[in-house]
C-alpha cells in the first residue's frame, strides 16, 4: 500500500487511528454545546438528543467545504511540513496527534468546557516552533500570518457571543409577552411547542455548524498526516491532472513578464524573482511532457511545493500598491494562482467520511459530564427556556459565519460565553458562577501554552528517538 514498508504502512495507520480519535474524542467533548439547552429545558430526551446531534455533525462534515481544513494545513509552511525522511513526519503527526488528546480528554475528565480547536492549534504551533529549534533548520516553521487570523478568530468569537447573546435576551424581554419563557423549566413537563421547535432547530443549527467547522480540522489533521507521510501520492489531488495546470501557470507567466524589475522596489523586485523561479521549476517539470505517465510520482510534491511558495510570494507582491498592473491583468493573475491552488487544495471524500463518523459516533458518547457544566454550573439558576435559545442562535451564528470566512473556531468558547451573556443580562455579573468561569477561563487560558509545550517536547522526543 502507497509502496511504503511495512512497519512504516503501520506507523501511518496508527496516525490515522489517533486522528480519528482525536474527532470521536472532539465529539463527545463538544456534544453538549449543541445538546444541553434541549436536555435541560426538557425539548429533547438525552437519547433523542445526542443521536439528532450526531447526526447533523456528521451532516456538516460533509457538507462543510475544506476552507477551515486548508487553514489547519497551512499553519505548518510547506517547506517544514515534509523532507525526505518519513519518519520526521511520523514524528510531526505524532507528536501534535497525542498532546491534543491528552488535553482534551483531560478536560473532559474533570467536567471542563474546553477547546478541541485550541487544542488542535497549539499542538501545531509547538510542532511548528519546536521545529524551528532545529540544528538543521532553515526554514520558518510556523505561517504566523494564517496563525494570527487563526488567533483572531478564536479570541474575538466568544467576546462577540457573550455580548450578541446579553442583547439578544434584552430583545426578548423588550418584545415577547410570554415571560413564561424565562423562568426555570419545570423538571419533567416540556416546553410550549413553539419554544420547544425554537430549542430544536438552535440545537440543530449548533451542531450542523459544529460538524461544518471542528470537522473540517479533522480534515486538516489526516490530510497533514498523509501529505507529511506519503507526500508522493497526496500531495496534489489525484483527480486532477497535473499537465492541465501548464494554462493557469502561462497566465502567470504572461502578467509577470510585463513587469519591469527596474520600477520595484528592492523587496517587491526580490519577490517577482522568487515567482519568476518557482514559474520556472514548474515549467522545467512540465517540458516535453505530454502524457501524465510520463510525469514522474516524486515529481509531485516538488509541483505542490512550488505551487504554494508561487502562491505566498504572489499574495505579498500583489498588496504592494506600487505593482505597475491594470485590473485586468490583476484578475487574470489571481485567476491562475487560484486555478493552480485547485490541484494543491483538497481533500479526498473518504478522508471526510472518516471525520464524519468519528465525529458522530463521539458525538453520542460521553456527554453527561460538561452538559451538567453548561446547563447549571456557569450560572446560579437553571437555565432558561431563553437563555438556550438565545445562545445557541448566536453560537450557531458565529460558528456559521467563521466556517464561511475559512476561520476556525471554539464551539465550546463561543457558546459557553453566549451562555455567560444570557446569564448576565438575566441577573447582571452577580449571576454568574465565579468559580466554575475562572475554571473554564484558566482552562482556556492554559489550552495553548499546554498543548504547544506538550507537543514541541513530543515532537524533539520523537525526532531524536526516529
Amino acid at each position: 500500500m502507497f509502496g511504503l514498508e511495512p512497519h512504516v504502512l503501520l506507523l501511518l495507520l496508527a496516525c490515522l487511528v489517533a486522528a480519528c480519535a482525536f474527532e470521536f474524542v472532539n465529539g463527545f467533548h463538544d456534544t453538549a454545546n449543541a445538546v444541553a439547552t434541549v436536555i435541560y429545558t426538557n425539548a429533547l430526551r438525552p437519547w433523542v438528543a445526542v443521536v439528532w446531534s450526531g447526526f447533523w455533525n456528521f451532516i456538516g462534515v460533509l457538507t462543510g467545504g475544506i476552507a477551515v481544513a486548508m487553514g489547519i494545513v497551512y499553519l505548518l509552511p510547506v517547506e517544514s511540513l515534509v523532507d525526505q525522511n518519513v519518519y520526521h513526519g511520523i514524528a510531526m503527526v505524532g507528536a501534535l496527534i497525542i498532546a491534543a488528546i491528552i488535553w482534551n480528554v483531560g478536560t473532559w475528565y474533570y467536567g471542563l468546557p474546553s477547546s478541541s480547536s485550541h487544542a488542535l492549534i497549539g499542538s501545531i504551533l509547538g510542532v511548528g516552533i519546536a521545529f524551528s529549534l532545529l540544528p538543521d533548520s532553515h526554514n520558518a516553521a510556523i505561517n504566523w500570518s494564517k496563525a494570527g487570523e487563526t488567533m483572531a478568530s478564536l479570541l474575538i468569537s466568544p467576546i462577540f457571543g457573550f455580548s450578541l447573546t446579553i442583547i439578544m435576551m434584552f430583545l426578548l424581554k423588550r418584545f415577547v409577552a410570554n415571560k413564561g419563557i424565562f423562568k426555570e423549566p419545570h423538571k419533567r413537563k416540556p416546553p410550549p411547542i413553539w419554544i420547544r421547535l425554537i430549542l430544536i432547530a438552535t440545537c440543530t443549527l449548533v451542531s450542523f455548524f459544529h460538524g461544518s467547522n471542528d470537522g473540517q480540522k479533522g480534515v486538516g489533521l489526516i490530510m497533514l498526516i498523509l501529505i507529511g507521510i506519503v507526500p508522493v501520492h497526496f500531495a496534489l489531488n489525484q483527480k486532477l491532472n497535473p499537465l492541465d495546470m501548464r494554462d493557469s501557470l502561462n497566465k502567470v507567466e504572461t502578467v509577470m513578464g510585463k513587469i519591469n524589475p527596474a520600477g520595484l522596489s528592492q523587496a517587491d523586485s526580490q519577490l517577482l524573482a522568487d515567482i519568476r523561479t518557482q514559474t520556472n521549476s514548474l515549467d522545467q517539470i512540465f517540458a516535453g511532457k505530454t502524457d501524465v505517465k510520463q510525469l514522474p510520482e516524486s515529481a509531485r510534491f516538488e509541483i505542490r511545493k512550488a505551487i504554494l511558495l508561487l502562491n505566498n510570494r504572489a499574495k505579498k507582491l500583489t498588496s504592494s500598491d506600487k505593482l505597475p498592473l491594470s485590473t485586468v491583468d490583476r484578475t487574470t493573475f489571481e485567476q491562475g494562482i487560484t486555478e493552480m491552488r485547485a490541484f494543491t487544495d483538497y481533500a479526498p471524500w473518504q478522508v471526510s467520511f472518516m471525520v464524519a463518523l468519528s465525529l458522530g459516533i463521539g458525538t453520542m458518547v460521553g456527554w453527561q459530564r460538561i452538559v451538567k457544566t453548561i446547563g447549571e454550573r456557569i450560572g446560579k439558576e437553571h437555565l432558561t427556556y431563553a437563555q438556550g435559545a438565545s445562545s445557541e442562535l448566536i453560537a450557531a451564528a458565529m460558528i456559521g459565519v467563521n466556517t464561511q470566512f475559512g476561520l476556525p473556531v471554539s464551539t465550546t468558547h463561543v457558546l459557553s460565553s453566549a451562555i455567560a451573556g444570557s446569564m448576565v443580562a438575566n441577573r447582571g455579573i452577580k449571576n454568574l458562577n465565579p468559580q466554575m468561569v475562572r475554571n473554564i477561563a484558566l482552562a482556556w487560558v492554559l489550552t495553548l501554552p499546554v498543548t504547544m509545550f506538550l507537543s514541541g517536547a513530543l515532537f524533539l522526543l520523537f525526532r531524536a528517538v526516529l
